[in-house]
């Protein structure tokens, strides 16, 4: 997308800004993620992605439950993998996930992500659509999607 084409993608970030914001109701869905090093995955996507630590309830290295807001809206939720031998309900494998992330500042934070070592996997792209992505690999393998589009309006 060149310079003349980023007026209209904006607008059309706006437009369905406006369209969602007064009709989506608080976040009632919550992807959640298992790692190997619960905490040091924490530490990483706010340093590296701008998460909030909300809650982290566990004893040592162990993370039992964790809750990362996403400032804008939303959030994750994850854990440690269990002891080898201990029951997992949840049975989540560590890198597996991948998750779309809306920002208003695609390229702010691929840098910030960028100088915090994260895995770049794809390059900072203009799509089709008026999107502005990047995509990164977290220090577990996940996949994190970040960019301006914010889905279409509800109904």
């Amino acid at each position: 997308m060149d310079a003349t084409d980023s007026t209209s993608a904006t607008d059309t970030t706006n437009e369905t800004t406006a369209a969602t914001d007064d009709k989506a109701p608080p976040p009632q869905v919550w992807p959640s993620l298992r790692a190997r090093d619960a905490r040091a995955l924490i530490r990483f996507l706010v340093e590296a992605f701008g998460f909030e630590e909300t809650v982290v309830y566990g004893e040592g290295d162990r993370v039992d439950h964790a809750q990362l807001d996403w400032p804008p809206g939303g959030g994750i939720m994850l854990g440690s993998v269990p002891e080898e031998g201990a029951a997992d309900h949840v049975a989540l494998v560590p890198g597996t996930f991948g998750g779309y992330v809306v920002t208003d500042e695609p390229d702010a934070l691929y840098a910030r992500a960028r100088a915090a070592g994260a895995e770049i996997i794809m390059e900072l792209t203009d799509t089709d659509y008026g999107s502005r992505d990047f995509a990164a690999r977290d220090p577990e393998g996940n996949r994190w999607f970040f960019g301006t589009y914010r889905g279409a309006p509800r109904k």
